[in-house]
């Protein structure tokens, strides 16, 4: 499709498959910055350079795409995302990631309950924060049993606690009889009956286990969610994540999706995956039986083992709930130690779930013992995930072991509550991003996305720059963020390096996969304040469109429509997209919004006090939007 007055080659052999001209490239590569042009062949990057140079490679099947003066990047890569475990109930979830107001919220939950079928379940999985809305609170059980009186809804706040109506409860099957769970709170009223709040005090696994009674999807359908998913996760340049595993992913039975879809050709998004011990005190022989059948490695470019974690052993697992004190673990180092030395043994490396430095700590003393022995790294790689409250001690032992690290954004979601029980100084460096780099450490960033933070990488990104909160929190001082430059590559080649694919990837360089996001909003110019609201417009794997919108809308390949029919995603989609505050005229409409829902939460107010006359929903001068 020529452009512009490019004219096509007679010779198709040497013809690129893609070429993408008149843009503003970051190519994340010291020995060339920036170009103009790229042509892809064959899913790798032929050549960069401006429209000359890209010119000669024009064929008459080449798709030329005119990038509009674009930016364009390499393309996203989650170095933590729940990826596989996100694709098999995302049409079943409904998604608050991005929304502004709780009154909003619930109008989507309440809308949402009216179409859910019986049997069914309206689930909060995610994404969102109290801090993000207006009210600045979460939704009290009596507005979930007002918004959905028979359907059952479960709504998860980050890895802190859930919130069920009545009819979530009964599904659950909880009871005044019931015991908690180790690690769980259900709270119960006066009466002693559960009241529809779950604590995870501080373990989420009452929050997991819970979820799990819900219904879930036929294999075919969990194909169809997880596509679907992908493609939300191409929508922001997204086009390669490292999944951590997790929490109820069994291998191999959950990951038979991925495994199909890879298969027949119809993955958009790289994935390079980790198995994750899912029975408290049978996890050396998980392991020992992965051992004997698979090898990191094994896979292509599309889906490929990496390594084991991010739990070896689940007596070891420090939750990150900040609104509990700090986990007292129990001693965990003789199994933990077996598991790493078996996995030594075998030429495995891992990633290793650690919020706090204690645990990293009494970690560092089992590598060393090993190291001691010369079983360690044994030349695998190796990493920890998290580390907020890691000490610059640490730090310093994990450079001397040959270790990694990788952050996410949840501070960017809990950091509020890290603020009101560790304090402003201690939040200042949770994680200490700066000390990490300074010392020539392998970092990478991701999300750990779905079900504490949102998958929308632009809002890790923003933290990482701006040090705030998604609440508007400023967490870091100057010292402790990045600069632009450096975030990206933190979401790029920092993710190739945990994976061992760096020659390959995370850079846009001649014989590099030909992945690559052209985006709506020019990254390094707009306003900090814009970056969490970039969008790609057209989002390209290995030469392949797997993401188009706007002017480019229909050149990505069709997807089968969403099913079931009724699914949240079905009808609001996936991230909640908010206007630009850097937008003209954008925050003066957030602001009357705000003001609007105000106004009618004290219209309600006047109405139950007998001092309005009530009035039919919908009808009158309120946005129905705003309506109880």
């Amino acid at each position: 499709m020529p452009v512009g007055g490019v004219q096509p080659l007679a010779d198709e052999d040497g013809a690129a498959d893609l070429v993408v001209r008149n843009a503003k490239i970051h190519t994340g590569d010291p020995r060339r910055p920036r170009a103009d042009a790229v042509a892809v062949k064959d899913g790798r990057i032929m050549v960069l350079g401006d429209d000359r140079d890209v010119a000669p490679y024009v064929g008459r099947s080449t798709r030329v795409v005119d990038a509009l003066g674009r930016r364009v990047i390499p393309g996203l890569n989650d170095a933590h995302l729940h990826v596989i475990r996100g694709g098999l109930n995302y049409v079943l979830e409904l998604r608050w990631d991005g929304v502004r107001t709780l009154r909003q919220a619930l109008a989507m939950l309440r809308e949402q309950a009216g179409r859910t079928p019986k049997g069914q379940w309206v689930r909060v999985i995610g994404g969102w924060t109290k801090e993000q809305f207006a009210e600045r609170r979460m939704p009290t059980t009596a507005e979930l049993n007002e918004a959905a009186p028979d359907t059952p809804v479960f709504v998860m706040h980050l890895y802190q606690s859930a919130i069920l109506n009545r009819a979530a409860v009964q599904a659950a099957g909880f009871t005044r009889d019931r015991p908690d769970p180790r690690g769980g709170q259900i709270v119960r009223g006066r009466d002693g009956e559960p009241t529809g709040m779950l604590l995870a005090a501080p373990s989420a696994l009452i929050l997991y286990s819970t979820l799990a009674k819900a219904p879930g999807l036929d294999p075919a359908e969990q194909e169809l969610s997880t596509r679907h998913y992908l493609r939300e996760l191409n929508r922001f340049g997204l086009t390669s994540a490292i999944d951590a595993a997790g929490g109820f992913q069994s291998f191999p039975e959950n990951y038979d999706t991925v495994t199909r879809l890879a298969r027949k050709g119809e993955l958009t998004l790289r994935i390079a995956y980790h198995l994750f011990p899912q029975t408290p005190g049978q996890e050396l022989s998980d392991l020992k039986r992965w051992i004997d059948t698979v090898r990191p490695g094994d896979g292509d470019e599309w889906l490929r083992l990496n390594g084991a974690g991010e739990t070896l052993t689940w007596a070891a697992v420090d939750f990150e709930n900040f609104a509990q004190p700090r986990p007292e673990l129990a001693d965990y180092e003789a199994e933990f130690e077996s598991a790493v030395r078996l996995l030594m043994e075998n030429g495995w490396g891992f990633r290793l779930h650690a919020t706090y430095d204690e645990t990293i700590q009494r970690n560092l003393r089992v590598f060393e013992k090993l190291a001691a022995e010369g079983l360690f790294p044994a030349g695998q790689r190796w990493l920890f995930d998290h580390a907020e409250t890691v000490s610059a001690e640490s730090l310093d032992r994990v450079g001397a072991l040959g270790g990694a690290l990788s952050v996410q954004d949840r501070m960017a979601f809990q950091g509020e509550a890290f603020v009101r029980r560790y304090g402003a100084a201690a939040a200042a460096e949770a994680p200490p991003l700066r000390a990490m780099l300074e010392r020539g450490l392998t970092v990478a960033a991701g999300s750990d996305a779905t079900r504490v933070t949102s998958y929308n990488p632009w809002v890790a990104l923003h933290w990482l720059v701006s040090g705030r909160t998604v609440g508007g929190l400023t967490l870091y001082p100057a010292y402790n963020r990045v600069d632009r430059a450096t975030a990206l590559e933190l979401y790029t080649r920092g993710g190739a390096l945990l994976s061992g694919e760096e020659e390959v990837k995370g850079l846009l360089r001649p014989g590099h996969f030909g992945d690559l996001a052209i985006l709506d909003q020019d990254f390094f110019e707009i306003p900090e304040q814009d970056i969490p609201h970039i969008e790609s417009v057209l989002t390209v794997v290995g030469g392949r469109v797997v993401y188009a919108a706007a002017e480019y809308e229909g050149l990505d390949e069709a997807l089968p429509a969403i099913s079931p029919t009724w699914s949240p995603v079905a009808h609001y989609g996936g991230y909640q997209a908010a206007a630009r505050p850097g937008s003209t005229g954008a925050l003066q409409a957030e602001l009357l919004s705000q003001a609007v829902a105000e106004s009618e939460q004290h219209r309600q107010w006047r109405v139950r006090h007998g001092l309005l006359p009530a009035r039919t929903v919908g009808t009158g001068p309120f946005d129905p939007c705003f309506s109880p």
